[in-house]
């Protein structure tokens, strides 16, 4: 199932689904097949917190129901599919070769950074970031976000607290990036960060280590990987994200980009405002998002 946070005509943000190009209201779903509401306001944060242990069952009994759509997908308006996640999480140099290009050694354990929620945007969303940053880059990546709260578990039972599997584009400031010796403030610009279009949940996805993974820009491709090629994978991640944090229903792990990025080629490739980026991600589809002042 395509789960999506959504808004129609200006109204406040709402979680649903996809059938069929038409978007349908998560809420009103589970009053009709007797679940029950998620309350005021309704939020895709909200229905993992409640129904995070049982996704598969739920979103099986939805798949079912007939439930009047809201509207055609391109009538509204896509947000993050969880727009209000307590931790975003994200894996630097999870990539061999993007390792190289760093001219790093590679890592012997996950390197992690934090962003916000106030830095992600949905799908055709302008990244309005130009101009605070003359070293504007792409990072296409997959991302995970979690359906139950996970504490110290191990890499067998780490894909089993994950609700699905969404795109990630890790834009990076990288002039602010490298102002110091921490990356927050390349990292975690207001709405710099698009995720989406959707989150599709893990019983459609036969195998998260083994999908294609490219970036475009204006058209040409500019990063191209398979999953397989991270390092660390990506049940081996939630796993030792987990022996620090409790990881909490609607968080968000963006799981490293592989090689290609701007800063990186010869001369650097920046983006300019009016630039297209498109994410494309096996199973899942494309993230689009235009570049803007």
């Amino acid at each position: 199932m395509r789960l999506v946070s959504y808004e129609v005509a200006g109204s406040r943000p709402r979680p649903g689904y996809v059938r069929d190009g038409q978007v349908i209201d998560l809420d009103a779903a589970l009053r009709s097949v007797g679940v029950g509401g998620l309350g005021e306001p309704p939020t895709m944060r909200g229905f993992l917190e409640r129904h995070g242990n049982e996704l598969a069952a739920i979103t099986k009994r939805l798949a079912a129901v007939a439930v009047p759509a809201v509207a055609p997908l391109p009538d509204v308006r896509l947000l993050p599919p969880v727009d209000d996640p307590r931790k975003v999480l994200c894996v630097g140099l999870n990539y061999s070769d993007h390792v190289a290009e760093t001219g790093r050694a590679l890592p012997e354990h996950p390197d992690v950074f934090a962003k916000f929620a106030s830095s992600l945007i949905g799908h055709e969303a302008p990244m309005a970031v130009a101009a605070l940053t003359l070293n504007l880059d792409f990072e296409g990546e997959l991302a995970v976000i979690i359906a139950r709260e996970l504490r110290a578990v191990g890499d067998d039972e780490a894909l089993s607290g994950v609700a699905g599997i969404t795109i990630m584009n890790d834009t990076t400031a990288r002039d602010l990036q490298y102002r110091g010796t921490q990356w927050l403030l390349g990292k975690a610009v207001d709405g710099s960060t698009p995720l989406g279009p959707w989150l599709v949940t893990v019983d459609e996805i036969d195998d998260v280590q083994n999908l294609q993974l490219t970036t475009r820009v204006n058209g040409v491709e500019m990063q191209s990987a398979s999953t397989r090629s991270m390092i660390f994978s990506v049940a081996r991640i939630i796993a030792e994200l987990s022996r620090t944090m409790t990881l909490l229903p609607g968080d968000v792990i963006a799981t490293g980009t592989p090689q290609g990025i701007g800063a990186k080629r010869t001369p650097p490739v920046w983006l300019q405002p009016g630039d297209v980026v498109e994410v494309e991600l096996e199973g899942v589809g494309i993230l689009r998002n235009r570049v803007s002042l």
